[in-house]
């Protein structure tokens, strides 16, 4: 008898640690998510609703854009194919969604007094993810959105009375003119007020004249303006339950709720794609430094776990409440298992001559170079003649030409990732591989996220495909139409490459000849 009760004693406690902590942290809460319309906001709201059945009510902040009203903006969201299956599996998800109309970019972030009520009385747990993400940004309104959002979402949360966690998603590049970067917060030396009242009060372009000296050491207006927001969140943290995650570059799905999804061209993804149609030939990027990419299923799942791990630690008593102990979450790649550019570069141009696309107008010819020279000299005449020749021949045609202006575009993409590709960091995550750690074996099959069993070459077929298929909107169906396509262009590729050759070849001679000239002479 007692060995029996020792039996089932012992099966309780097995049981016990095999159940889902945080998918009991979430049940009956009351969710507010910023960004929730972003890359991100779809995916941490897929992932909710799919893995947390037990939330209450996802309140999402949306801003009227374009004479659509928030019903409809919210409504849309779930037209992304990211969500088909959430649709198949419940009809009634629609009851947990709720629309609340607001913008970061204005006061108290443009709620109703009505609306603020109803989000202070009744929100447990708070995502902040509304951010302007691009890096040429105006200061102004960069300070707008990500300094002055992150200043009104703690003054809310500081209202709210039933508050349990809040996860402010930063970037893990906030303080990249560091080698090292730590899981902390650090100190600044812009006043994030001041900042706040200069872009407030001071003409645009005088602020834009201003703007390099602001900026200092920082590359761009993102990564300054998120460093001036954690520096937001630990002067007006107090004793809110708050925490700071940052993740590296964010890109496709790995495996949840579908392989290779992806809805923007931001950073590495453009460079796929535009390689993979032929466009992009050249870029400059160190081929031994990591890329620091992470999947965006993988980045919620970890951040989903983050406000359950802040909660415990904001409740906990080894853990003071003090605003210097902000817990920080680096969601990077760990040294056991990373990626440099350069095997980045070669498995993805090995997966676009697997799955290449009815849209490129040329053959894939990519590489990278580190040296700005031998870069310019590339794109001067792999990106720049080829096109000048190609809109004169539409003049000729009477069609308007374009390829000019594509290319400049795609030039002024390509000064800014190179800062990040041509550097190499050493984030450390002693926090999230802590938190991994922690949560017990069913929460780690729900929310996973280790990056140590993470499988390049599988993620990054994957991520192809899913270039190709939702971003490029080619089918995988067309592949076989593709490949006869890709062999033509190859031919012409190779055709061009040996008259290239031969001009080359003529003009040597050319210059040999006059060189005998002037000796003999």
């Amino acid at each position: 008898m007692t060995k029996q009760m020792d039996e089932m004693e012992t099966k309780n406690i097995l049981d016990e640690k095999d159940e889902s902590n945080i998918q009991k942290f979430f049940d009956g809460s009351n969710i507010l998510i910023t960004g929730g319309t972003g890359f991100l906001g779809k995916i941490l709201i897929n992932k909710l609703l799919m893995s947390c059945p037990g939330i209450n009510i996802i309140y999402l902040l949306v801003r009227s854009k374009k004479n659509k009203s928030v019903d409809t903006r919210v409504d849309e969201i779930f037209d992304d194919p990211v969500f088909e299956i959430l649709k198949r599996n419940s009809t009634k998800y629609s009851f947990h969604i709720k629309g609340i109309a607001g913008d970061c970019l204005k006061p108290a972030l443009g709620l109703s007094i009505y609306d603020r009520k109803m989000l202070v009385e009744s929100v447990n747990i708070v995502f902040h993810m509304a951010a302007t993400v691009r890096f040429d940004e105006k200061l102004k309104t960069a300070i707008k959105i990500n300094v002055n959002g992150a200043y009104d979402i703690m003054t809310l949360c500081k209202e709210m009375k039933s508050l349990k966690s809040v996860v402010h998603v930063s970037t893990a590049y906030t303080h990249c003119p560091q080698k090292t970067i730590l899981e902390k917060l650090y100190p600044i030396q812009n006043d994030a007020k001041s900042l706040m009242l200069m872009a407030e009060c001071m003409p645009e372009k005088l602020l834009d004249h201003v703007t390099p000296i602001l900026l200092g050491k920082w590359p761009n207006t993102y990564t300054f303006t998120k460093a001036v927001a954690e520096d937001v969140i630990r002067t007006c943290s107090e004793q809110i339950p708050v925490g700071v995650f940052r993740p590296g570059i964010v890109i496709s799905t790995y495996q949840d709720p579908v392989c290779g999804w992806i809805d923007n061209f931001y950073g590495p993804t453009g460079v796929i794609a535009g390689a993979g149609t032929g466009l992009l030939r050249t870029l400059r990027c160190n081929p031994k430094a990591v890329a620091n990419m992470v999947p965006v299923d993988l980045c919620v799942n970890s951040m989903i776990a983050a406000s359950w791990d802040i909660y415990e630690r904001h409740n906990s008593t080894r853990a003071s409440k003090a605003s210097g102990n902000i817990p920080v979450y680096n969601f990077c790649t760990t040294s056991e298992n990373q990626l440099t550019w350069g095997q980045f570069t070669a498995k993805t141009t090995k997966y676009g001559l697997m799955y290449p696309t009815l849209t490129a107008i040329w053959y894939l010819c990519y590489s990278n170079t580190t040296n700005r020279v031998a870069h310019m000299i590339s794109i001067c005449f792999l990106h720049y003649l080829p096109a000048l020749l190609i809109d004169i021949l539409c003049l000729c045609l009477g069609k308007k030409p374009r390829l000019l202006n594509t290319y400049k575009k795609i030039h002024k993409f390509m000064n800014v990732i190179a800062y990040f590709s041509m550097r190499d960091w050493d984030f450390r995550i002693d926090n999230v591989e802590d938190l991994w750690n922690r949560m017990t074996n069913i929460d780690r099959q729900i929310f996973f996220f280790d990056m140590k069993q993470l499988d390049w070459d599988f993620f990054l077929q994957q991520y192809f495909r899913g270039i190709r298929r939702y971003l490029l909107k080619d089918p995988l169906e067309t592949i076989p139409k593709a490949l006869i396509k890709w062999n033509r262009l190859y031919w012409q590729h190779q055709c061009l490459k040996a008259i290239i050759y031969v001009i080359i070849f003529y003009i040597f001679l050319v210059f040999l000849k006059c060189l005998f000239g002037i000796l003999l002479a």
